[in-house]
């Protein structure tokens, strides 16, 4: 799209006839020989003497090409611009932190997968969060993983493969048996701790009780709140068992209210999916957009025009003037002026 970024320069295109309008005409006096018999002359020649100037001709060229001309200076002066499609960015306005239970209760079958087959909780849960990512567009998505400790997995990122890649990896008692459910919260807070987006989440998903924190939950979900992290949680181990198997689910309920999030609990891979959907609801894909529109400053085509139209314009007056001289009848009158010049000397 052809765009003017100087519009305002377009009231210059009636400066020329304000120009004849209001100016007086140019007037250049010249030397000029002095005749003694220039009445007798002029008498000779049947023209009546009066005062007067030499006016240059001009032909219809000039009248064209002038006005021509101006304009596409004007044109230059305005900065014609050529304004492409617009280019849209999308910059991500939300973190998303994943925390998943490592623990070796994780080991326990009473999940199914996709194809209707007994799994371990832990497969069961990658198989969902796998689904989860991949909607998640336009979210940077980091990973936490605890057991008897917890250690970020997957730095915040947008490229979802590499964090899907890391989730694969994963096996149950790799950061040890226990469960460290105010660690993990302490190294989500800790990675989005220097984050510019307007939104924080951590989805933290357990199916046991702290056992091993250095740092109280309690304690971490603070901490978190202050950093601007919202907790939502998902037990989904069994509230009745004792020890290390049991879910606290009152303990994560208070965890997520702190800091203005929601708890869940997931019995079984259909659980999972619901509350995951319900994330997906409750914390909607948010982007900031922006648009840039590149321009291409084309200023440069109207002044290689008029320099191209003046060039040619004197090239073919030159050359019809080179062409006049060389014609019969202008060979005729030069020799003719030769030869009564010579006559006129013989005559003296």
């Amino acid at each position: 799209m052809l765009q003017f970024d100087a519009l305002w320069a377009l009231i210059l295109l009636p400066l020329p006839l304000l120009a004849w309008w209001l100016l007086p005409p140019y007037r250049e006096r010249t030397q000029a020989l002095r005749l003694p018999f220039f009445e007798e002359a002029a008498e000779a020649a049947g023209a009546e003497p009066r005062p007067g100037a030499v006016v240059m001709a001009s032909h219809w060229v000039q009248k064209l090409l002038a006005p021509v001309c101006w304009l596409l200076i004007v044109a230059a002066a305005a900065r014609p611009v050529w304004v492409d499609p617009p280019i849209e960015r999308v910059e991500p306005a939300r973190d998303l932190m994943l925390a998943i239970d490592l623990s070796q209760s994780m080991e326990a079958t009473d999940f199914t997968n996709a194809k209707g087959q007994r799994v371990d909780r832990l497969t069961a849960v990658k198989e969902v969060v796998h689904e989860f990512i991949e909607r998640r567009k336009t979210d940077r998505i980091g990973l936490v993983v605890f057991g008897a400790s917890a250690f970020p997995q997957a730095p915040l990122t947008l490229d979802h493969e590499s964090v899907e890649l890391l989730l694969d990896e994963l096996r149950i008692g790799m950061a040890g048996p226990q469960t460290a459910i105010g660690d993990a919260i302490g190294v989500a807070a800790r990675m989005v701790e220097n984050s510019k987006a307007q939104e924080k989440v951590l989805i933290l998903l357990t199916d046991g009780n702290d056992t091993a924190s250095r740092v109280p939950p309690e304690r971490a979900a603070e901490a978190a709140k202050v950093r601007g992290l919202i907790i939502h949680t998902i037990g989904i181990g069994n509230p009745n068992a004792t020890g290390e198997d049991k879910v606290d689910l009152g303990a994560l309920q208070k965890l997520s209210t702190a800091t203005g999030g929601r708890s869940f609990r997931g019995e079984n891979r259909a659980g999972l999916e619901e509350i995951y959907a319900t994330l997906d609801r409750i914390t909607p894909e948010k982007a900031k957009r922006e648009v840039h529109r590149p321009k291409r400053e084309l200023f440069h085509v109207p002044l290689g025009a008029v320099g191209s139209l003046l060039v040619a314009y004197h090239l073919l007056a030159g050359l019809l003037a080179a062409m006049r001289a060389l014609t019969p009848g202008a060979r005729r009158e030069r020799a003719e002026e030769k030869a009564g010049a010579r006559g006129a000397r013989v005559e003296a």
